[in-house]
């Protein structure tokens, strides 16, 4: 027997087995920091949101419908919580953008660190819809309904602010990344 899966650990956690919770934790962790380290670029805050985006869920749980994919989920919370400290630390985005990003922070699959750091500093420019959009499309393989569904638009928008992203970074870099 394989290992069970998110869905299954959800539905084991919603029904009190705590040691499910932790399976899931230590499953999607690390992707859940990179996506929310991406989208505040502040390590430590980010760190702080993981903790936060962790405890929703277990508050949630009673309003888990079974079945329902859990990494979407997960990453909806994770961006709500992200947005939601945005909101409240103006300032923090401001400084943020003036300070480089961590290695931590890296985008997955970009081998070359001078190349990845080109790429991280024109995505930190991007419009914070459109840097969304970009992240959840490329980074983290979501459709164009996922992502309207989370930003609370039409999928024509999320497709928009997506492209509006991708020609923008086209334009930062040059054309040396196919976005």
């Amino acid at each position: 027997m394989g290992s069970p899966t998110d869905e299954e650990l959800m539905e084991r956690f919603c029904h009190g087995e705590h040691d499910a919770f932790e399976a899931l934790f230590a499953r999607h962790a690390g992707r859940v920091q990179g996506f929310l380290a991406r989208m505040v670029r502040d390590g430590p805050l980010a760190e702080d949101l993981l903790q936060t985006t962790f405890l929703s869920v277990i508050r949630a749980r009673g309003r888990y419908e079974p079945g329902t994919p859990v990494v979407p989920w997960l990453l909806t919370i994770a961006a709500n919580a992200a947005r939601d400290s945005l909101r409240r630390h103006r300032h923090v985005e401001a400084l943020s953008k003036e300070r480089p990003l961590e290695v931590s922070m890296a985008l997955p699959g970009v081998g070359d660190p001078g190349l990845r750091k080109q790429l991280e500093d024109a995505l930190q420019q991007l419009p914070r819809e459109q840097r969304e959009a970009v992240i959840l499309s490329k980074v983290e393989g979501w459709s164009f309904d996922e992502i309207a569904a989370l930003q609370g638009g039409s999928v024509g928008a999320a497709r928009l602010r997506a492209h509006r992203g991708y020609e923008r970074l086209r334009e930062l870099l040059g054309g040396l990344v196919e976005a």
